[in-house]
């Protein structure tokens, strides 16, 4: 019996980020991109959020390859969190190449890693797979589409791309080579659904460059810009502005010093000379000599420019009349910081210009318009929507369905879901595990749902210890109950509160005395009972209670 190609996403279906897809056929794996994605707000502490590598660390013996469409962190952001189980060669572009390899420094695992760089054009033979490099557009440089040459026919992965016939650099995406393989013949294409639910087309990146032209002309103060740091092409156009109206270039933000450190070194950013200054040389040279570049574009509490905004970087303050240009759109969730941090911004009496005053970011993705072209010029036999959430998906599947699809060809899939593809038929077929990972700190994975419950507890309602010393020899009550509290209220103010706390900790410390109840685990079941019942009545809260015994 002919083997199937399995295709199963360990991220990115119902969830914007944390994009992971594997490939199986027969005995080999191939990987493409390991992404992170963001916390919710109601994951306390959580840093990052990364796929469950289960189901790969299980297989590592089958994996040949992982294969990175562009250097986003949604897409390389947990690449050393799976080195540390999975030792496999890493093929990526130059650029995607040039920021992994920031990522394996830090980490300590260069000298581990098989890092190899690759051309749009080249073809990688990884087992039974031949993986062609595509190239696209897409807002970071260096962003390719794979067509997966595999024994049951060629799968299309886009990977994040848009339309864009006057890029910055690197040329338009490569529609000829996408036009010929649907001549071919494509069994199945697997494709970007973030902007689905936008009609028409995305602009191009150029159109940003006449805004920012706008901005700098004529302006007689500093200008201030913040942008995400991947985006080299519009950096490489604020650069080229700052410099055709005589001004200086300082940059601030770890992320964006290693962007431009990496994308210079590549040849994928032309700085002119003369006009990169250091942060400290700022103060020596007029306003209207001055453009600093920074990150902080979603409003992070330690990025750059919210420390200028409160006061709290040490090299730059804003000062009134500041031209502040916010060059980028509020990811999802982050619109509240992005809020505060212009208020703060407006407090300081700086001019803040977003997108909604002119056409100061583009999106890196395809609109409906795209998404048809690119679905015309592949013309699949089946049809699997990826990158987006359950809305964006099954728009996805009804744009395709407009595209003359018939409804049984188009698949949603979900994370852990394992789709069997042959030449002729496209199932699901199975689950393997899958879901989130939070990463704490140094751990990974030890912060679970249980944890994360107890710290919303903490966080919505405090918490109370209850402490008693009991005798070791007959049990009788040495010393206490002691009650202390946190985050429920200020103590200082409730003694009376403190005091009726006690009395009810002693009256089950005396129940169960009576009851010859010796065990501490059912002496602190009670003292808990007793008080947590006894604050919902008296406070309508339900803090966390600990009760501590003490042997004496």
């Amino acid at each position: 019996m002919a083997e199937k190609l399995k295709i199963i996403s360990l991220g990115g279906l119902n969830e914007i980020g944390k994009n992971l897809t594997v490939y199986e056929y027969g005995n080999d794996i191939i990987i493409i991109d390991v992404g992170m994605g963001f916390p919710d707000d109601d994951m306390y502490g959580v840093d990052v959020v990364i796929p469950d590598f289960t189901y790969l660390i299980k297989n590592k013996s089958k994996i040949r390859a992982i294969f990175l469409t562009h250097g986003h962190e949604d897409h390389i952001g947990a690449i050393p969190y799976l080195l540390r189980s999975v030792n496999a060669p890493i093929y990526a572009t130059r650029m995607t190449a040039g920021l992994v390899r920031l990522k394996l420094e830090e980490h300590r695992l260069l000298d581990s890693t098989q890092l190899i760089t690759c051309e749009a054009g080249e073809v990688v033979r990884a087992g039974k797979f031949n993986v062609e490099f595509i190239h696209v557009n897409h807002s970071i440089a260096d962003s390719v589409a794979f067509a997966i040459h595999a024994p049951v026919g060629v799968v299309i992965h886009t990977g994040d791309f848009k339309i864009d016939s006057t890029p910055i650099q690197g040329g338009m995406i490569d529609l000829a080579r996408l036009g010929e393989l649907g001549k071919q013949g494509v069994l199945a294409l697997l494709s970007d659904s973030t902007n689905v639910e936008r009609p028409g087309f995305t602009k191009s990146e150029r159109s940003v460059g006449e805004s920012f032209d706008a901005l700098f002309r004529g302006c007689d103060e500093r200008i201030i810009v913040t942008t995400f740091a991947s985006n080299v092409d519009r950096i490489q156009q604020i650069i080229s502005i700052a410099a055709k109206y005589g001004r200086k270039v300082a940059i601030t933000g770890r992320s964006m010093e290693n962007a431009i450190r990496v994308s210079t070194e590549l040849g994928y950013m032309k700085v002119p000379d003369g006009i990169l200054v250091d942060l400290n040389h700022i103060k020596t040279l007029p306003k209207n000599k001055i453009c600093i570049i920074t990150t902080g574009s979603q409003g992070e509490t330690m990025s750059a420019l919210t420390r200028m905004a409160f006061n709290t970087h040490k090299q730059v303050e804003i000062q009134a009349g500041d031209r502040v240009i916010l060059s980028a759109s509020a990811i999802p969730g982050n619109e509240n910081a992005i809020g505060n941090v212009i208020n703060e911004l407006f407090r300081k009496e700086a001019e803040v210009v977003n997108e909604r005053l002119g056409e100061l970011h583009v999106s890196g993705h395809a609109c409906q318009g795209e998404l048809k072209i690119i679905h015309a010029l592949l013309k699949p036999k089946f049809f699997i929507p990826v990158h987006g959430e359950q809305r964006h998906l099954k728009t996805h599947a009804k744009l395709a369905r407009e595209m003359g699809m018939s409804p049984r060809n188009i698949l949603i899939s979900d994370i852990g879901k394992v789709i069997e593809l042959t030449p002729n038929s496209i199932k699901i077929n199975g689950t393997v595990p899958a879901g989130k990972v939070f990463v704490d700190g140094y751990g990974v994975g030890d912060v679970g749902s249980v944890v994360l419950r107890d710290r919303k507890h903490l966080a919505e309602d405090g918490m109370i210890v209850v402490v008693v010393s009991l005798s070791g020899s007959d049990g009788a009550l040495v010393s206490g109950p002691d009650i202390i509290t946190r985050g429920f209220v200020y103590v200082k103010e409730s003694d009376s509160l403190m005091e009726e706390l006690r009395t009810v900790a002693l009256e089950a410390l005396n129940r169960c005395q009576a009851g010859g109840v010796a065990d501490w685990t059912g002496i602190k079941s009670a003292i808990k009972s007793d008080i947590s019942g006894f604050l919902y009545k008296k406070t309508k809260r339900n803090p966390m209670i600990l009760p501590v015994i003490m042997e004496v």
